[in-house]
């Protein structure tokens, strides 16, 4: 082809009536669903509505994508504006829609609903995981507007078109302000909705002794205040409950720790074991122990094969005279091997209190030999080790709980008893014994405390007692909010936008009136307490999962322990620019500066003590007051989250300077105190610091001075990717190893 001259393309311009008819197009397709647009008409679309043009709809795949809109979700509206309102007009259609999502909800925020609109219009079309919701807003876009026709006829479409989406009631709840048969129906049909709850509240201030209205609240009430409702329930209107009442009220008085109420109310809920044994443990932790033995024993005659019934079974043994505790043991022995190994270490010690210390050696034989893994084994090897090592027998106590490096059992006390295996044969010499001790403990116990100290003991740069105040690592946060991995895809997709209150009760709405969550339900449930600023619940919602007896419910529990999502809810980052800034002002680890934070307060920011420790790091009110002075704070207030890591930031570096910046005497000081410290350094004395820990004689001291630490250790693991990459390389050797060895290489 000839190079020559190109013609110009001649520039056209767009006259009233296409531009009329491409509205009509663009309109067409909008509201047909069924036509996605040529370039021609989509050009036009982006020239008449300052939208680039539409696409195919998002894929659930594609939702699971990240993109740069999800880092926007927990910046205040006026701070994500700009940057919203720039990728709102990017070609890559998943950006696209949640910045115009997320724009358009600031905006009704902002009582702007004009411009909210503009963002909203046709957004259902390509966004469909949020389609209920876009029309849901538009709805109430329109009513900002003063055009209320048009917001109660979006409603009613929404309905209508989905008719299966928990969202019909938020719609409901909506239209119930023009008409409150809309309210009646939320009633009728979606009693347990947390909307038609909150219709529900507003209707018991006029009519407070309706006993319908307060079983509705009681059957899924999931705060403490709800006990109140319950209470007046079980008092005034007994005789109107049902079987299925009393077990809402009942499940409800037990998750919110009134035993005692849960065990009357199980009285009348159905007959079956889980309410048969909560009944009898209600009577016995409030006391009532012939009324507990005797649900014990009714559980054991008519429900002889439950789960529940091993467990009973230990405590009925335990409220027994040692004769009848022996028979209870036997059955739990040949019946329930879960339990069996616990009932194996009680009987040995009822027969050596008998004087049958033959009997008694046979029993914990028997517990070695057939359950060497079990926490019991554990328990009666350490008690053994320890004796032995406080008697100066260090190789008997090494060889009592070297056995424990051969299995993977995670508690607290396995990784304590085979730290110290390791610790003793280093004494004894065995050099290599104690690295591949320590190597198993940081394999298999790598979140506890004595995988830190094993790390430290293996010469890992992990910051050890006298380092780690002067260490800034890296922390690496992470860059969008996690996929929580229970609910619906539309509860995940506004999660992860940051719309706490639309997924916090469309959470609710999807769990009905249980108040039993599974496993990753109550994690999600976790996580959305925490971004809702409620870190000492949230935490403990996660953490509490650890203490599930169900197999299937330790099974999904160890399986969720497995990922980043879980580690990072239970060590999560608040505050984390305010301890970065206070933390290296007053030259102390910031990690470190977290770690007490969340032992101290668990992130409440007004949490005080009963002898008036205030805020985050638990200041109490003189000591923030001469720390102020100290740094010539003016004003300050110890619930202010700022002033607070100032003030204890400072603290904690005033303590390290006391002690020749030793982290651990610091940190029992903090606790402590720097006189009962100093005692203790003084009859201790300080060679070993895993010894002296061991020796502090106050108990809440010795457990905060670990807590601390195994948070430290925790963070350091979690956010910092240069320790991340060590533990990864530990395990794969760790693996590799095993592999050779069981191939006899």
């Amino acid at each position: 082809m000839a190079m020559g001259k190109t013609k110009k393309r001649r520039k056209t311009r767009t006259s009233p009536l296409v531009k009329f008819l491409g509205i009509g197009i663009i309109l067409g397709g909008l509201v047909g669903g069924g036509m996605w647009l040529t370039p021609r008409v989509s050009g036009l679309y982006e020239e008449l509505t300052g939208w680039p043009p539409l696409a195919k709809p998002i894929t659930i795949e594609e939702l699971k994508q990240s993109s740069s809109v999800l880092a926007l979700a927990s910046l205040k509206p006026e701070k994500r504006a700009a940057q919203l309102q720039q990728l709102a007009a990017e070609e890559n259609i998943l950006a696209r829609s949640r910045a115009r999502y997320l724009l358009a909800s600031d905006l009704i925020d902002q009582y702007e609903g004009g411009q909210a609109l503009r963002y909203l219009e046709g957004l259902e079309k390509y966004y469909p995981v949020l389609a209920p919701y876009i029309l849901l807003k538009r709805g109430r876009g329109y009513e900002l507007t003063n055009e209320s026709a048009k917001a109660q006829a979006t409603w009613k479409k929404l309905m209508e078109t989905y008719s299966d989406s928990p969202v019909v009631v938020d719609a409901l709840a909506m239209l119930g302000k023009y008409n409150a048969k809309y309210w009646e129906q939320a009633k009728s049909e979606f009693p347990y909705h947390p909307r038609t709850l909150e219709i529900v509240r507003m209707e018991l201030q006029e009519k407070p002794d309706d006993p319908k209205l307060l079983v509705m609240l009681a059957r899924v009430g999931r705060d403490y205040s709800t006990n109140q409702i319950r209470d007046r329930l079980v008092l005034e209107f007994a005789s109107e409950l049902t079987p299925e009442d009393w077990q809402a009220i009942a499940d409800g008085y037990w998750q919110f720790g009134e035993t005692r109420k849960a065990a009357d109310a199980y009285g009348y809920a159905p007959m079956m074991p889980r309410n048969l044994y909560r009944a009898a443990r209600g009577l016995e932790l409030n006391g009532n122990t012939e009324e507990a033995k005797s649900k014990y024993r009714r559980l054991a005659q008519e429900f002889h094969d439950a789960d529940e019934t091993g467990v009973g079974l230990l405590h009925l043994a335990s409220l027994s005279t040692r004769q009848q505790a022996v028979g209870y043991l036997d059955l739990v022995i040949s019946k329930f091997p879960p339990e069996a190994p616990t009932a194996l270490l009680k009987k040995a010690a009822i027969l050596e209190k008998l004087n049958n210390k033959e009997s008694a050696a046979l029993m914990r034989e028997k517990l070695l030999k057939e359950y060497p893994n079990s926490e019991a084994a554990v328990e009666y090897r350490w008690s053994v080790a320890e004796k032995l090592a406080e008697a100066g027998n260090i190789q008997g106590a090494y060889e009592w709980v070297q056995p424990l490096t051969e299995n993977t059992k995670q508690s607290d006390l396995s990784a304590k008893a085979a730290f110290w295996a390791g610790k003793w044969a280093k004494q004894l010499g065995k050099e290599a014994e104690a690295e591949a001790t320590f190597k198993y403990v940081l394999t298999n116990q790598w979140q506890s405390y004595y995988g830190w100290r094993s790390a430290v003991m293996l010469g890992r740069d992990v910051g050890d007692f006298t380092t780690l105040r002067e260490k800034i690592p890296q922390v690496n946060q992470p860059y969008t909010r996690p996929v929580p991995p229970a609910g619906s895809e539309v509860f995940k997709e506004l999660f992860r936008l940051g719309q706490d209150e639309d997924a916090q009760i469309l959470f609710l709405a999807e769990i009905g009136d249980r108040q039993e969550l599974s496993v990753v339900e109550q994690f999600s449930q976790g996580l959305l307490l925490q971004v809702q600023e409620e870190y000492r619940n949230g935490i403990m919602k996660i953490w509490s999962l650890s203490q599930r007896e169900n197999p299937r419910d330790v099974a999904q529990w160890l399986n969720l322990r497995q990922t980043e999502e879980y580690w990072q809810g239970l060590f999560p980052f608040p505050y984390y620019d305010d301890i970065r800034k206070f933390a290296t002002e007053h030259q102390v680890n910031p990690l470190l500066v977290i770690s007490l934070i969340r032992q101290e307060s668990t992130f409440e920011w007004n949490a005080r003590s009963t002898v008036g420790a205030t805020g985050l790091m638990q200041i109490m009110p003189a000591t923030g007051e001469w720390a102020a002075s100290e740094i010539n704070l003016q004003g300050y207030s110890l619930t202010n989250p700022e002033d607070n890591i100032n003030l204890g930031s400072w603290y904690l570096n005033h303590t390290h300077q006391q002690y020749n910046n030793n982290s651990l005497l610091a940190v029992a000081s903090y606790n402590a105190g720097p006189g009962n410290v100093s005692s203790w350094v003084k009859k201790y004395g300080f060679d070993d610091p895993d010894v002296f820990v061991e020796n502090i004689p106050f108990p809440e001291t010795q457990g905060y001075v670990e807590a601390v630490f195994s948070n430290y250790w925790n963070y350091l693991r979690i956010y910092n990717p240069e320790i991340s990459q060590l533990l990864a390389t530990e395990s794969e050797g760790e693996n590799t190893a095993q592999i050779n060895y069981e191939k006899g290489e």
